[in-house]
């Protein structure tokens, strides 16, 4: 882990598969010691700050918990209205002043690129949990654990995804990292929520075998795993045309 000591996390394309086979190998142990064991002192005396610009459970009490478990101490903004934010104050004014107290950001923002800004602003490390519809490398990594985890190899696997590939910033992260195993991959959404073409022409010209098609059944009929992700009704500026995809594809 030498390699990432200290390293901000940011988008999907930074890691090699030796960083993820790594990963995988520290995250099992730890999942393994916390088996044994409710909590560890490995991060005694550290501080993560969370700034979460957008709603969050899941993401921002894992991260929470996280910390807690592994020994550490966990601050937070608390709401966007209740922060100096509702005053004005830029985000770059805002981590510089937070990585004051705190020994690593966990932030999470409507703006792509958000989280690059930040990690550029401040000496600490930054943890991107979601820029706009940029990257969501955290969620990714977790992603990729479980798939190790429940199917044993990430090795020749044939994965749908489907929904919102577009503004889905869960799918633009684990992309990245099922390219550094060679996945075949079915790319299922309405046409207008198709994955945007950059990522697509990139991955193909990876050598990644890609199939963009709307018929799910044919794609999961194909594939070892289907990664469902839920029509964003927030990305949608005409609600219109949310009302009329939000249902395309659902999994029961």
């Amino acid at each position: 882990m030498a390699r990432l000591k200290g390293k901000d996390i940011l988008h999907g394309n930074q890691f090699s598969r030796k960083d993820i086979d790594t990963i995988i190998k520290n995250a099992s142990y730890f999942e393994k010691a916390l088996k044994r064991k409710n909590s560890l002192n490995l991060l005694e005396g550290k501080i993560l700050a969370t700034l979460f610009y957008e709603p969050s459970t899941r993401t921002r009490l894992s991260f929470e918990t996280a910390m807690q478990r592994l020994g550490g101490g966990v601050i937070g903004m608390g709401s966007v209205e209740s922060s100096s934010v509702a005053k004005g104050e830029t985000l770059t004014d805002t981590v510089r002043t937070v990585s004051q107290y705190a020994d690593v950001i966990v932030i999470r923002h409507p703006r792509t690129g958000s989280a690059r800004e930040a990690a550029d602003a401040v000496p600490i490390p930054v943890i991107n949990a979601g820029d706009g519809t940029g990257q969501h490398p955290s969620q990714a990594l977790l992603d990729i654990y479980t798939i190790k985890k429940e199917l044993g190899s990430l090795k020749n696997l044939t994965i749908s995804m489907v929904g919102d590939l577009k503004y889905g910033r869960t799918v633009h992260a684990l992309v990245e990292l099922l390219s550094l195993y060679q996945a075949r991959l079915f790319f299922v959404s309405p046409r207008a929520l198709q994955m945007p073409e950059e990522i697509t022409s990139h991955h193909k010209e990876k050598g990644i075998e890609i199939e963009e098609t709307e018929d799910m059944v044919k794609a999961a009929n194909a594939s070892d795993l289907i990664y469902m992700t839920r029509i964003q009704k927030e990305r949608f500026a005409d609600l219109s045309e949310y009302e009329k995809l939000k249902g395309s594809y659902i999994l029961n």
